[in-house]
C-alpha cells in the first residue's frame, strides 16, 4: 500500500479521530482531577498576627487552616511585647490556599549584646560616633584632672567600670570619664 493511499484511507482517519477524542477525554479528566485535589477557587484569608504571642498566632492560623512557620527573630523592638509577632509573610488580608505556611518574625526578649569598643585614650569627638554607630548611647560625661583634654579615661555602665571586649545590650547608656586638660594636683 502506498503512503498516499494509507493517508486517505478510512482506517487512518478513524485512528486520528480516536487519538483526538482520547486527548480531549484525558485532558478533561486531568482538569477535573486538578480541580478536586488543588481546591481550585477556595482560599483562606491571612489574619493579622502582628503583636500576638506565638500561641495566639498558632491558634488563629489553625482556625484558618494555615500553618505557622517561625522564620527568625529580628532586632528587638520595644513597641511590641517580648516573643510576639512583629512581621509576617504573606501580609494580612492576602488570599492563600489551605495549609499554606505563614512565615513570622518574632520580637526577641531584649536587645542583642554588642562588644564594647576600645575607646581609652581617644578623644570624645572620636568616641561618641563610635558608640552611636554600635547602637550605644552616650550617658553622663564627667571630667577629672588629666592633661589630655576631652580624652576618654574610663567607661562605666550603671555605675560599674566596663572594659573593651565586655558585652552590653544594644542601646545601653555608657558614661564616660574624660580629662579636663589640667594637670593632676594643680
Amino acid at each position: 500500500m502506498s503512503l498516499i493511499k494509507f493517508l486517505t484511507s478510512k482506517t487512518f482517519f478513524l485512528n486520528v479521530l480516536l487519538a483526538v477524542v482520547a486527548v480531549f477525554v484525558v485532558s478533561y479528566l486531568m482538569l477535573r482531577w486538578l480541580d478536586a485535589t488543588t481546591n481550585h477557587g477556595e482560599f483562606e484569608t491571612v489574619p493579622d498576627l502582628t503583636g500576638k504571642s506565638i500561641d495566639m498566632a498558632k491558634m488563629e492560623l489553625e482556625h484558618n487552616h494555615l500553618v505557622l512557620q517561625i522564620q527568625d527573630s529580628a532586632n528587638f523592638n520595644p513597641d511590641y511585647p517580648k516573643f510576639s509577632v512583629i512581621e509576617q509573610d504573606p501580609k494580612p488580608g492576602f488570599k492563600v490556599k489551605e495549609d499554606r505556611k505563614i512565615y513570622i518574625t518574632l520580637n526577641p526578649s531584649g536587645y542583642r549584646k554588642v562588644l564594647v569598643p576600645e575607646l581609652e585614650e581617644r578623644t570624645f569627638r572620636q568616641a561618641k560616633p563610635t558608640l552611636e554607630a554600635l547602637g550605644f548611647a552616650v550617658g553622663k560625661v564627667d571630667y577629672v584632672d588629666n592633661i589630655g583634654k576631652d580624652m576618654v579615661l574610663k567607661m562605666t555602665h550603671e555605675g560599674k567600670e566596663i572594659k573593651p571586649g565586655d558585652m552590653l545590650p544594644k542601646t545601653s547608656k555608657i558614661d564616660l570619664i574624660l580629662g579636663n586638660g589640667n594637670r593632676p594636683g594643680e
